[in-house]
């Protein structure tokens, strides 16, 4: 260890005597003995510049100069001095001379930033100044570390992300979704999720940019601990004796709750006609040979350590509300025909239609009188629950709006009645419209006809009268 000491210390002596004999150093200037000097001054051709480098790649740093003669180069960051000429002083073997005088550093770190300075050794110490900026791609610190975040409903809850890098990163906050893609919600370090619900459980994605490489990102899967939220497929059910009938209540939120099924307030158990399906957060009772005694009100509920929910299911026989298909706009100036469809599994026994004019202009709505209408079902079966009708309303006034509403009877009963249809006559001047339009678009096929008509003779008399001239 001595030894290598002793040797370094021999090392710097030499250089320093070699550049003190070599070079007289005059107030501050770096000069050769007079009878060696140019006799032409040294110029630099190279300018001083702004270098922006990644970092770990390899940047050169000009310095050129015309007439230089034996005159010396310096290159120097700040006070340290890095080459002499061709000579390296610098330790750091990342430096070097390359070229003429061009200076080489390779693998750049964040402390090679700054000012670098080519100076040259004549009496008046000109010098040429490159700065260096070092570019760092970005890099993430989500918080909490593990990427997992729990919740409890109504909380607010706060998610962050560090970074760093050069450029200062700019931090994005997306939610990820499987179905429509990622939602940009935030340009910030921190994202504040207020009153949280299942809504906002998800994964959180941080991204940071800062045009230096790629974009990175991070993901934060946000949990919400709530009691159970329950939403039914259908909250009225159509059967009938000896079909099968399935009910399915959907859990929200926390998929390990249990799930209980009652009918008519009584807790239900399996049996070899009813079974019970879990299936993710889909449960689903299934009865099978329908009977009379099954008809009545279920109800779904969910248990959990936050809480218990329920959810209500009508099984009912009677049809299903009338869901109306024919369009608004009438074809007719005083008639309009109504189409809608029912389920029902049993046959239609009575159908009952009431329909109103609405008066109404810009300032108020006043409905007419309802006329009432029962209808012997003359119905066709779409599939095995479902039936298509009509009725022609006739009588209209044109130009006018009209209301209608539908309620059907099978051997169960009577139906709720149906959601009001609301159509609309046509008038005089739109009936003349299309007329005209029909008539036009006859007159202009016909003189498209006789057009090409005209055209495609034409061309077969040529081509006769060629082959006859041949």
């Amino acid at each position: 260890m001595k030894m290598n000491n002793h040797l370094r210390r021999l090392y710097w002596f030499f250089i320093i005597v070699f550049l003190t004999f070599t070079i007289t150093f005059i107030d501050g200037s770096f000069l050769l003995p007079e009878g060696d000097a140019p006799t032409t001054a040294p110029k630099f051709l190279s300018r001083g510049h702004l270098y922006k480098v990644i970092v770990g790649e390899t940047i050169e740093l000009p310095c050129k100069v015309q007439n230089l003669g034996s005159f010396v180069l310096l290159w120097r960051k700040g006070s340290s001095v890095l080459t002499a000429g061709h000579l390296k002083i610098s330790r750091d073997q990342r430096f070097k001379i390359v070229g003429d005088y061009n200076l080489q550093i390779n693998g750049v770190k964040t402390q090679d930033a700054g000012d670098y300075i080519c100076q040259l050794g004549d009496q008046e110490n000109r010098d040429q100044v490159h700065t260096v900026e070092i570019l760092v791609p970005p890099t993430l610190r989500a918080l909490p570390h593990n990427g997992q975040v729990t919740a409890r409903k109504g909380s607010t809850v706060t998610l962050e992300c560090k970074a760093s890098g050069n450029p200062v990163p700019t931090i994005y906050w997306f939610k990820k979704d499987v179905f429509s893609g990622p939602t940009h919600l935030s340009d910030s370090s921190t994202l504040i999720l207020e009153n949280v619900d299942r809504h906002h459980a998800g994964v959180y994605q941080c991204s940071a940019d800062n045009g230096v490489k790629e974009r990175v990102s991070m993901d934060i899967q946000l949990t919400i601990l709530s009691p159970p939220e329950i939403t039914v497929e259908k909250s009225w059910v159509h059967a009938a004796e000896g079909y099968d009938v399935e009910l399915v209540c959907i859990v929200h939120g926390d998929v390990n709750s249990e799930m209980l099924w009652y009918q008519n307030s009584f807790l239900l158990d399996p049996t070899d006609r009813r079974s019970m399906y879990p299936r993710d957060d889909r449960y689903s009772l299934i009865i099978r040979n329908f009977q009379p005694t099954d008809f009545g009100n279920y109800s779904c509920v969910a248990d959990n350590a936050l809480g218990r929910t329920k959810k209500y299911i009508e099984v009912s026989g009677r049809p299903g509300p009338a869901d109306f298909i024919s369009p608004a706009l009438s074809g007719f100036l005083d008639h309009y025909n109504l189409t809608w469809t029912i389920e029902s599994i049993p046959p239609l026994d009575e159908i009952k239609l009431l329909y109103r004019r609405l008066l109404m202009n810009e300032t108020y709505q006043h409905p007419g009188k309802w006329h009432e209408y029962h209808i012997k079902p003359t119905p066709i079966r779409t599939d095995g629950t479902h039936y298509l009708m009509s009725y022609v309303v006739k009588n209209l006034e044109h130009n006018a709006v009209y209301e209608a509403i539908v309620q059907a009877k099978n051997k169960y009963g009577w139906n709720e009645i149906s959601d009001i249809h609301q159509f609309y006559t046509r008038n005089h001047d739109l009936l003349l419209d299309i007329d005209m339009e029909y008539k036009m678009g006859i007159s202009n096929s016909n003189r498209i006809s006789t057009s090409v008509g005209a055209i495609v003779l034409t061309n077969f008399l040529l081509l006769i009268y060629q082959v006859i001239n041949i």
